[in-house]
């Protein structure tokens, strides 16, 4: 008897590694002594560093991203994707990162979901006011051993405690580039996507796209592949 026929995912092999575009709330340890980010939606109770391995929230012992998990960093292709995330108001204020993906990688209609990334860009969301943040004041929420900073202007930051952002680089290890507001956008900003996986529909709504849906599209991988 033969064996069932099993799909086959085209393997990518890019020059370079791929970059995306995902928000993120900036974070800063209790002590001090690190900096990071927590993701808006699934993984944000785990922030990352400016350079982080994915790993899994349920505490499985697989390496990220497994196919019938929906564990790993998630990003979007472009930055006008991620812009008109940013724009739909709950995550106004949050930063759109720009990443560059390493490791392994699954590919979708709009996004990536992957194993490795490096934050290269962060574009800081405007002062509560409307202005171009200056400075970073406490964002009011945290996790357990960080609290969240928000951007701010001079004027509305007076009299609160403030991280400058160039200490929030400094801390960080100097490895990352912070630029104020969400109006200035890379040279990729309205370029097309990269191929997309075979036998995945595309999603409804870019937050969909983003996170909760494609734990949904590695379901359908799984079944055609035969692995579920």
């Amino acid at each position: 008897m033969r064996p069932p026929l099993r799909l086959r995912l085209p393997r990518e092999r890019p020059a370079e590694p791929p970059r995306g575009y995902k928000l993120a709330n900036p974070v800063l340890s209790e002590d001090c002594g690190r900096i990071g980010f927590a993701g808006v939606a699934i993984g944000g109770a785990q922030p990352y560093g400016v350079v982080d391995e994915a790993r899994c929230m349920y505490g499985r012992r697989h390496r990220c991203p497994a196919l019938r998990c929906d564990c790993g960093f998630y990003c979007l292709h472009t930055f006008a994707q991620a812009l008109a995330l940013a724009r739909a108001g709950t995550h106004r204020r949050a930063a759109i990162l720009e990443v560059t993906v390493l490791g392994a990688y699954i590919r979708f209609e709009r996004g990536m979901r992957y194993a490795r990334q490096r934050v290269r860009v962060a574009r800081i969301g405007p002062c509560g006011c409307g202005l171009p943040p200056e400075v970073f004041v406490d964002g009011g929420w945290g996790r357990t051993g960080w609290r969240a900073l928000s951007g701010a202007c001079r004027g509305c930051a007076a009299g609160r405690d403030q991280v400058s952002f160039e200490d929030f680089v400094r801390i960080g290890g100097g490895r990352l580039r912070l630029l104020p507001g969400h109006r200035d956008g890379p040279a990729d900003a309205a370029a097309a996507p990269g191929p997309a996986v075979r036998g995945v529909p595309g999603p409804g709504t870019e937050a969909g796209v983003m996170q909760a849906r494609l734990d949904w599209f590695q379901r359908q991988l799984g079944r055609l592949s035969g692995e579920v």
